[in-house]
């Protein structure tokens, strides 16, 4: 890429307001992007997200604070990056008599920072790029032309969620970012227990109006219950939507005995019992053998019976 390329691209990007279009784990790793497509995903980012909580979230608004073109792909720095730097002058170093002193303050909340980075990729080397060409290459984490968050969201959901999202309805099989897009932060949330299983019921709505009763379970609509004003109760407990299908391999990974030779390493002892062997739930004890009779004699309690145990 030439001289001339870098600082425009450089003078472009820098400072410019986005939209997310994808969740970014806190942390120092961030977001790998190559060929359209973005790293983590799946279950590996679940993980990241439930572990250190998102940096941004789909439809966020974020800053790009910094770029640097280096070989073989471009560094993007979101909301000041995952590292807080310095000032200039926080850098500044006075030497006298007792050795040299910073006339400035430490920068108290340099390892409290909350953003995060994007790197796109290339094959081998950055090529010559236009600032339109790029924006279409990072279009999977960033929106360069929604005007509202909500517009930068409502791109991300998939189409049946979107139509549900702009007529206000919830969906059995929504997940509570969506339902708070649909129809807001609910007024009233009860936290009730059936059985085992615990559960959120958020409440839209008062009478004489419609009344909705939306339960969530582990951040999932399991049941929408609606009280018309007639009296009429419908409830909606199959799924709708289905968000991400459950992995599948990984179920059947763990359900799969693992398949181990005879020789397999082992950190069991010599003569101690293999896997295979029948547990005492499995079947019953044998009942082991009857010595002689070792009744405990009764504890002596004075003179006379220690007489008579000598007998």
């Amino acid at each position: 890429m030439e001289r001339q390329t870098r600082l425009e691209i450089i003078r472009d990007f820098e400072a410019q307001l986005v939209y997310a279009r994808a969740a970014f784990p806190m942390g120092t790793k961030g977001v790998q992007l190559k060929q359209g497509v973005v790293t983590p995903s799946g279950e590996e980012l679940r993980q990241s997200l439930a572990m250190w909580g998102p940096a941004i979230k789909p439809g966020d608004p974020a800053h790009i604070s910094l770029v640097q073109i280096r070989n073989g792909y471009i560094h993007f720095e979101v909301n000041g990056g995952p590292i807080r730097h310095k000032k200039w002058y926080q850098r500044v170093q006075v030497s006298g008599s007792q050795g040299p002193v910073n006339p400035t303050q430490p920068d108290v909340g340099q390892s409290n920072a909350h953003g995060t980075f994007v790197d796109l990729y290339f094959d081998k080397y950055v090529p010559e790029l236009s600032p339109q060409q790029l924006r279409a290459l990072l279009y999977p984490v960033f929106d360069f032309n929604a005007r509202s968050a909500e517009q930068a969201y409502l791109d991300t959901v998939p189409p049946k969620v979107k139509e549900a999202i702009l007529a206000h309805k919830v969906l059995v099989g929504m997940n509570t970012e969506m339902v708070v897009h649909s129809r807001g932060k609910a007024p009233k949330k009860v936290r009730e227990r059936a059985g085992d299983t615990e559960y959120e019921e958020w409440i839209y709505g008062e009478p004489p109006a419609d009344v909705d009763f939306v339960r969530i379970v582990s951040n999932e609509v399991v049941q929408v219950e609606t009280m018309k004003v007639d009296g009429q109760k419908i409830v909606r407990t199959e799924k709708e939507v289905i968000l991400e299908p459950a992995d599948k391999n990984q179920e059947a990974k763990k359900e799969e005995p693992e398949d181990r030779p005879a020789t397999a390493p082992s950190l069991r002892r010599p003569g101690e019992d293999t896997v295979d062997v029948p547990r005492p739930a499995d079947r019953p004890l044998p009942t082991p053998p009857r010595g002689p009779d070792q009744t405990p004699l009764p504890p002596a309690s004075g003179p006379d019976q220690y007489i008579a145990l000598a007998q």
